[in-house]
């Protein structure tokens, strides 16, 4: 399966930790990293904290979607997440955005991320690695919710 995720890290050495995400997850048994965009300095929405380096990367998975967030979880956690305040400041977050054309509402996940076309630093990286992947719950293009968005 094609899966989009989204990373971003505004705590510590956000570009080292972007980067080791990358190789740890094309080192991970059932992920291959296809690409990753440039990283993006954004600021960040929620409390009053440090800018982020956003990204998104295109990964092959053989991971069913729960086994992936398990998986991107317990990333997040080796790199110091703490989830304490809602939008707060972090070393890692990993968002899953798309998982091949699927839609999965289910308690603990779902799939496309309910709020990333509202999200520039999720749609101007994804534009870059994979414009013409169809969201499947509108039927357009990321470049044309860039746009839109």
């Amino acid at each position: 399966m094609k899966v989009a995720i989204a990373l971003g890290s505004n705590l510590g050495d956000s570009e080292a930790i972007l980067n080791e995400t990358i190789a740890q997850l094309d080192r991970t048994e059932g992920i291959e990293v296809v690409s990753h965009s440039s990283w993006y300095d954004t600021a960040p929405i929620g409390p009053p904290q440090p800018n982020y380096l956003n990204g998104c990367a295109i990964l092959g998975v053989t991971l069913s979607p729960a086994e992936l967030l398990r998986t991107l979880l317990e990333v997040e956690k080796q790199f110091g997440r703490i989830r304490n305040i809602r939008w707060g400041p972090r070393t890692l977050d990993l968002d899953i955005i798309f998982y091949d054309n699927l839609i999965l509402q289910t308690p603990t996940l779902e799939i496309p991320h309910p709020r990333f076309r509202e999200r520039s630093f999720v749609l101007i990286p994804l534009a870059e690695i994979a414009p013409d992947w169809i969201d499947p719950v509108t039927g357009k293009q990321v470049s044309q919710l860039v746009v839109s968005g």
